[in-house]
């Protein structure tokens, strides 16, 4: 065979005929079949390598146009977007850099709630059009990008109107939760009522229900500001009192009350129509919820006259569905008041067939079960008001037996890490029970969706 040996600073020009490198037969004006290596190699126009192994250089520039990734890229080093670049949801771009600078804008995958089920990959981000907010999966779940940390000092905790024979009261409240003090007036809800709920989140609280005409009325409030309530302007699906609430930073739950197991939701940034969830396990009134940033939890209750339950139900909050089966609590109960944070739900008071309890317990949120014993309330409590921050549970008001025996003042609080009995915590600006429902703008479901 042949060889050609070009030396030092001699120049090979091939011209624009067809030349071939391993090929007798080319069909390009330089074809090369077989390996080529290569230093300081300088590819001009479009080029198509089958198979590269190396590094690009230390830095690697796209500018405004439509990069086509069919499979994966790799990169080391500096990645510089000067440009709007859009990835498709086909597309896997792997950049081992240690930096990604983007000079202009970078627009994740859109869709509603129901269009998640095609992504679930972990670590997976998208904007939620239904929700209004960045999320992303764990690997078994979807959770919002979460703005709001409460370290435990701050927060405002709310009761709403109340009941003391035979005044109902229109008149709203709150507390400030890190520390210790007497409730404070903050306005008036559109009637007086009692029996209705509450929940919120970190910028307005909502209320809903008006007894006894048992309208399916909504108000709400601003938290950082003083004043009265302003009606939703759209109403609940189902008419009750003495439901359950619990929300998370941005859908707020009603559930059960009087002679209805409807679930229902609202989003709490809007004020549009309340939208049917699922059902709860039976139809029961004098009950309570709470939430972390995924799951709620609606306590025990009873049918009026007839029959208390023991069981609890829970819910997937950012999904729509009945509710299932979350454990039990002490004893058969209603009145039971409720609040959380994070990873712990609290059960305070109540009354059994029995009468009115003093029991605190507690359920923790991720695993569910039954309740277990936590401490006591300093005296017999039901239908009172129950609110939260991430250290703290304060229960508000309340009576000690129905009708008309033992209203009070007293504001009482507990620390949810720890195990114990309630201490004096100040006086609400009524003595009342059958408040309708607490909230605060740092309770256990806020992060969540």
């Amino acid at each position: 065979m042949a060889k050609i040996r070009i030396g030092f600073g001699t120049e090979l020009n091939i011209g624009s005929e067809l030349s071939g490198i391993g090929t007798d037969n080319p069909t390009n004006t330089k074809q090369v079949l077989g390996n080529i290596h290569a230093s300081n190699a300088k590819a001009v126009g479009v080029s198509t390598l089958t198979t590269y192994q190396g590094f690009l250089d230390k830095e690697a520039r796209f500018g405004k146009s439509v990069i086509d990734i069919n499979s994966q890229a790799g990169t080391l080093g500096e990645i510089v977007i000067d440009g709007e670049v859009t990835v498709s949801s086909g597309s896997t771009l792997c950049s081992g850099v240690d930096e990604l600078t983007l000079t202009d804008s970078f627009s994740l995958p859109t869709g509603n709630t129901d269009s998640r089920i095609h992504c679930q990959t972990a670590g997976s981000m998208r904007f939620n059009e239904d929700l209004g907010t960045l999320e992303f999966y764990t690997g078994d779940e979807w959770r919002t990008v979460n703005s709001f940390k409460d370290t435990g000092n701050r927060g405002r905790g709310f009761a709403f109107a109340g009941y003391q024979v035979p005044v109902a009261y229109s008149t709203i409240r709150f507390v400030e939760i890190a520390t210790q003090g007497n409730a404070q007036y903050f306005g008036d809800l559109s009637a007086t009522t009692r029996m209705g709920a509450a929940f919120g989140n970190t910028t307005r609280g909502i209320h809903g229900c008006l007894y006894p005409s048992n309208i399916a009325n909504i108000d709400y409030i601003t938290i950082a500001s003083e004043g009265n309530a302003i009606d939703w302007g759209a109403d609940r699906t189902a008419s009750a009192q003495q439901m359950a609430s619990l929300a998370s930073s941005t859908r707020g739950i009603f559930a059960g009350g009087a002679s209805s197991n409807v679930i229902d939701y609202i989003e709490i940034s809007t004020t549009g129509n309340a939208t049917d969830f699922g059902d709860i396990s039976n139809t029961r009134r004098n009950i309570g919820g709470f939430a972390s940033p995924t799951r709620g939890v609606i306590s025990a209750g009873g049918e009026f006259g007839v029959a208390h339950f023991k069981s609890t139900d829970f819910i997937t909050i950012a999904s729509k569905g009945n509710a299932t089966d979350a454990g039990d609590l002490i004893g058969n109960l209603s009145g039971v008041r409720t609040c959380s944070n994070h990873t712990r739900g609290i059960f305070m008071g109540g009354y059994s067939p029995a009468g009115s309890i003093d029991d605190i317990s507690f359920m923790t949120t991720a695993s569910l079960g039954n309740a277990v014993d936590f401490g006591n309330l300093t005296a017999i409590r039901r239908e009172g008001s129950c609110v939260s921050n991430q250290t703290r549970a304060v229960y508000i008001g309340g009576n000690q037996s129905w009708p008309n025996t033992g209203f009070t003042n007293v504001i009482q609080f507990i620390t949810i890490a720890t195990g114990g009995d309630a201490t004096d915590f100040g006086d609400d600006l009524l003595s009342a029970s059958q408040i309708g429902g607490g909230c605060s703008d740092s309770h256990g479901g806020l992060g969540g969706f």
